[in-house]
C-alpha cells in the first residue's frame, strides 16, 4: 500500500522557519514528479513547488518564490519543503503530491497521483 506522509508541521511566528518533509512508503518514487500543495480555509488548493525526477528543475508559484525551497532525496524516497520568512498568509494545511507525469510544474498533473494526508502549519503575526 502506497503511503505519503507528511511530517514538520506547526506553529511558528512570522519570521521564521520549517522544514516539511513527505516520507513515502510502498513503492520507489525516484522516477515521480514531486511537489506541495497548500489549501488556507475558504481558499482553492494552492500550487506551492514542484521538483522534477531527476531535481534538476524546479518550479514556484510566486507568493513563495524566494522564501521557499523544494528538495528530494530518492535514498531515502522522501522530498522536503523548506519555508524560510514565512507569513502569516503562508497558514494554510500543506499536501505533498507525487506523479508520474513528467510535467512536474503543471498542478493538473498531480491530480491522479499519490497524495498525503495534509499537515498544519500555522504562521503567527
Amino acid at each position: 500500500q502506497v503511503q505519503l506522509v507528511e511530517s514538520g508541521g506547526g506553529l511558528v511566528q512570522a519570521g521564521g522557519s520549517l522544514r516539511l518533509s513527505c516520507a513515502a512508503s510502498g513503492r520507489t518514487f525516484s522516477n515521480y514528479a514531486r511537489g506541495w500543495f497548500r489549501q488556507a480555509p475558504g481558499n482553492e488548493r494552492e500550487f506551492v513547488a514542484a521538483i522534477n525526477w531527476s531535481g534538476g528543475s524546479s518550479y514556484y508559484a510566486d507568493s513563495v518564490k524566494g522564501r521557499f525551497t523544494i528538495s528530494r532525496d530518492n535514498a531515502k524516497n522522501t522530498w522536503y519543503l523548506q519555508m524560510n520568512s514565512l507569513k502569516p498568509e503562508d497558514t494554510a494545511v500543506y499536501y505533498c503530491a507525487a506523479s508520474a507525469n513528467s510535467a512536474y510544474n503543471y498542478a493538473a498533473s498531480y491530480e491522479n497521483g499519490y497524495w498525503g494526508q495534509g499537515t498544519q502549519v500555522t504562521v503567527s503575526s
